[in-house]
């Protein structure tokens, strides 16, 4: 440990720890722009100088690094003199006329360090050139004016994403922010994450969707999680008068340390389905409205005389978007109450998460085999991951049977011809290349989808190698350990009870329940079978429930309600207990105990 003394306060912190993170650990506040904590120190802006007793001048406090004995003085006049010319200078080179940007008022750290040091103004006359905006991207927009050149967004693109699409041209006053070689920010090679958004200190990025709608002192933020895919990536709500504005990355999350992808931070907010506000009952051919005693007691009618009948009774069908909680009523009600012999999920897995690693291992790899799992695609921030390290020399293996994303940047690719995926992942030692690669690494992990599960086991036996699983959608763990984990087949089934929440329904699930004598539906959005349905009940949608979502490698989690559904809109829970008061089933609310069973 190395102690020091800062503005008077003893302060120990571990050997290699910068003096601005000394001094946050005890509580002192070093204004900072370039500086964020899940970057490297880069020592730009430098508003973060302090006094060091023994050193000729002040020094940048962020990648200054602690030392034993240190005396530091963050609030002296030469400190504070220098804080306001850097300021100064910052605010006299481009426009920073805050009435007009969309982040003043609170959101803008630029303003708020010039309050901070009591300034309402600058004493240099403003001589800056304008540059046009670029709002070629769909999610969000870049404006030079307001750049003030931290570089965060740089940093952010290539240190936590791996794509290093952004990066500056020109010189001194004249550097601009660019995507790749110039080109506009939407024919870039962007990914559309957001996480530059995220971290940019002004209003140089911009969100279209939330701009202008609510600043800083007036939103609240609840704490959450994606449901996108079954990385579980924790999040931020950003909310004002009930409606979402924004979604972002929780910073302090373990699973995804702040990142999100395109899916789960853009589009959600995109999500333009007819929502469903009250219960619908079919009468005379048409749906009409209908109250909930009327809609539960029409479904209770129809599924209680079917409880049993093997192959000809019921077929239950949930999304894996729902809460764990909810998920275990589902298989309580209709797998055991009623005594379902098709209950099913929309994913169903043939692997929990009881046979891989956390994604912490993914993020300290040395070489990456990913088999099966085009991450490009889908569960995109543990792609990140790995884009992310093969810069600083990590290795990585591609093995698919169809086109994959991630095989152009591979240092090996090899195609598994159909029905052999399996069988090419374990012969990978034969391959020269591959196996050379291999040799070399001291943390290997696989990264496996579905087809290629148990070959990935043995693998992972030989090499000593972790495993991530890389499948399903939010809850889809959970799901599979409720055991809702077989295909589903409702032909022939005298009634079908579908509890989709606010998945999007694909024309395929449409054919299969067509026909059906009874539909139920339980759903948030308007889509092909709520129209087929004889009733349709309304439910949250995921910003709007509240519950446990169990990811990819085993880690629950729980996820707040952001904003308040609409009046005669229902959980998903207190649909199933409403269902089992009437059918007169008994049910557990362990659900915990049930997901460890």
């Amino acid at each position: 440990m190395v102690n020091l003394k800062i503005d008077g306060v003893d302060v120990s912190v571990p050997e290699g720890t910068t003096v601005l993170r000394a001094a946050q650990a005890a509580g002192l506040t070093i204004p900072t722009l370039c500086d964020h904590k899940e970057l490297t120190p880069y020592g730009g802006c430098r508003l973060c100088l302090v006094e060091v007793e023994g050193a000729r001048t002040l020094q940048p406090s962020c990648t200054l690094p602690a030392g034993n004995g240190m005396v530091v003085l963050t609030n002296t006049p030469k400190v504070r003199d220098a804080r306001k010319f850097v300021l100064t200078l910052i605010f006299s080179e481009r426009n920073h006329f805050c009435m007009y940007c969309p982040v003043s008022g609170g959101d803008c750290e630029l303003q708020n360090s010039a309050y901070g040091e009591g300034m309402t103004h600058w004493p240099l006359q403003p001589n800056w050139q304008p540059f046009p905006l670029d709002a070629s991207h769909p999610d969000f927009v870049l404006d030079n004016n307001r750049c003030i050149l931290c570089r965060r967004c740089i940093r952010a693109c290539g240190e936590l994403v791996g794509n290093f699409t952004l990066g500056v041209e020109e010189r001194g006053a004249s550097t601009l922010l660019i995507a790749d070689l110039g080109v506009p920010l939407g024919e870039s090679s962007c990914i559309s994450c957001g996480v530059c958004l995220q971290v940019c200190p002004t209003g140089s990025l911009i969100e279209r969707a939330g701009v202008y709608m609510g600043r800083n002192k007036d939103v609240q933020r609840v704490k959450s999680v994606c449901a996108g895919c079954s990385v579980g990536c924790g999040i931020e709500l950003v909310v004002r008068d009930n409606r979402l504005l924004r979604i972002e990355g929780d910073w302090d999350a373990g699973a995804n340390d702040g990142l999100l992808c395109q899916a789960g931070r853009f589009e959600p907010l995109k999500d333009e389905r007819e929502r469903l506000t009250t219960p619908l009952v079919r009468k005379n051919g048409a749906l009409k409205a209908a109250t909930w005693d009327e809609a539960l007691d029409t479904v209770a009618a129809r599924l209680k005389p079917l409880a049993g009948q093997n192959g000809t009774g019921i077929a239950a069908l949930t999304s894996p978007r729902l809460p764990a909680e909810a998920l275990y009523q589902f298989e309580q009600l209709f797998g055991r109450a009623l005594k379902g012999q098709m209950v099913a999920s929309l994913e169903p897995l043939a692997q929990t998460p009881l046979q891989a690693n956390s994604l912490d291992a993914l993020k300290h790899a040395d070489c990456v085999i990913v088999a099966g799992a085009d991450l490009l695609a889908q569960h995109q921030v543990a792609g990140f991951y790995i884009k992310r390290a093969l810069p600083k020399g990590a290795k990585l293996i591609v093995v698919d049977g169809s086109d994959n994303g991630l095989a152009a940047i591979a240092d090996c690719a090899l195609t598994a011809a159909k029905g052999a995926e399996a069988a090419t992942l374990a012969a990978l030692m034969s391959d020269p290349t591959a196996a050379k690669l291999i040799a070399g690494a001291a943390k290997p992990v696989i990264v496996v989808g579905a087809a290629y599960m148990d070959a990935a086991l043995a693998l992972a036996a030989t090499l000593k190698a972790a495993v991530v699983n890389a499948q399903g959608q939010a809850n889809s763990m959970a799901a599979a350990a409720y055991r809702l984990n077989q295909a589903f087949e409702p032909k022939g089934r005298r009634a079908v009870y579908l509890a989709l929440g606010d998945e999007k329904v694909l024309p395929s699930l449409a054919q299969q329940v067509e026909g059906a004598p009874f539909i139920a539906v339980q759903a948030s959005y308007v889509s092909q079978v709520t129209a087929m349905a004889d009733v349709v009940l309304p439910v949250e949608m995921w910003a709007e429930q509240e519950g446990h979502y169990l990811n990819l490698d085993g880690r629950l989690q729980e996820a707040h309600r952001g904003i308040n559904p609409p009046a005669d809109v229902w959980s998903n829970a207190r649909v199933f207990d409403a269902l089992a008061e009437r059918l007169g089933a008994k049910m557990n609310a362990d659900w915990q105990k049930g997901l460890a069973a």
